[in-house]
């Protein structure tokens, strides 16, 4: 269960004005404690964030994680690192350079804080799965010298440099992998599956699926997740993870898409491409750890996740 904290901490959340780190923020403060929001605005937007301009325990700085960065704080969520396909390829050596040289400098920061750290991985890791559903111990299938490799291996390096700070110094970390994830303040032109088929849905344009469309995807609530972060970070278990987030609940690209079309209304039909390199044909996670740990597991069913989100599109 999420306790509130005994006192109120000073939390840093890199990547903060983006869709993950700007709910985080929301719920952290909400709990009263300070935050240090610190985001590039590369994939982030200040519009996320706007809301707590004024808030006497919201301070925003404009940084690159890639540099190091010298304040103080009680405990570090590292969520700063593009992750939808268009962003992270647009630069991959700077993706690549978030999550490893990113890594490095938060962990070094924690070092010196002596403070809890919480890394934001994901279920990339795991490349195009042989094992299914996937449960951590599972070493993964990636490529490494794919297009989408900047970002996978990046965050399996992330991983390493975590684990390695873990053994060598003692550092008090949290790996979460996190799997498919959605919800308000997506960005809407990112490239993710549920983000562009309510665009092209509500546009009435054709809904592109790529392949059949028989892959499958695990489609997680963004508040599910969030308080599956604060759990992790709150338990006295001290378990290092990895640990995997999001929903278990398969679906098919091809039933996403019919039931987003179905909920919007819309009169788009669905359209085929030519399947992405190294997109994988599963994905779904194994959650056992995470509800004996912590006892947490989603609870917001997929339509009315969906219905939350498509209201939030139309609003834009």
């Amino acid at each position: 269960m999420t306790r509130l904290y005994q006192s109120a901490k000073r939390v840093l959340v890199t990547g903060g004005a983006g869709f993950l780190g700007s709910h985080l923020i929301d719920k952290l403060i909400g709990m009263g404690n300070e935050v240090l929001c610190v985001d590039n605005l590369f994939t982030g937007a200040k519009k996320n964030i706007e809301h707590l301009a004024s808030h006497p325990k919201f301070e925003f700085i404009r940084h690159d994680i890639t540099f190091p960065l010298y304040v103080e704080v009680d405990e570090i969520y590292n969520l700063a690192c593009p992750a939808s396909p268009i962003h992270y390829q647009h630069d991959p050596v700077q993706t690549t350079k978030t999550s490893v040289h990113g890594a490095i400098n938060m962990l070094g920061l924690a070092k010196r804080l002596n403070c809890r750290i919480f890394q934001a991985s994901t279920s990339e890791v795991y490349g195009d799965p042989v094992v299914h559903p996937q449960v951590e111990e599972y070493w993964g299938n990636v490529n490494p010298i794919g297009p989408r490799s900047c970002y996978d291996e990046g965050k399996r390096c992330a991983e390493t440099l975590f684990f390695d700070y873990h053994r060598q110094v003692g550092l008090d970390i949290r790996v979460a992998r996190i799997f498919n994830t959605y919800g308000p303040r997506m960005h809407p032109a990112d490239g993710r599956v549920i983000s562009n088929f309510i665009v092209q849905a509500l546009n009435q344009m054709p809904i592109t699926i790529y392949g059949d469309g028989e892959q499958t995807r695990s489609f997680c609530y963004v508040d599910d997740l969030i308080k599956g972060f604060i759990d992790f970070m709150d338990d006295d278990v001290k378990y290092p993870g990895p640990l995997n987030l999001g929903n278990d609940s398969e679906i098919s690209i091809r039933g996403i898409a019919e039931a987003i079309i179905e909920l919007t209304g819309s009169k788009s039909v669905i359209v085929s491409e030519e399947l992405p390199a190294d997109d994988p044909r599963q994905r779904r996670p194994d959650l056992a750890k995470a509800r004996e740990m912590l006892g947490w597991r989603p609870s917001v069913q997929l339509r009315e996740g969906l219905k939350k989100t498509i209201e939030y599109f139309t609003r834009l």
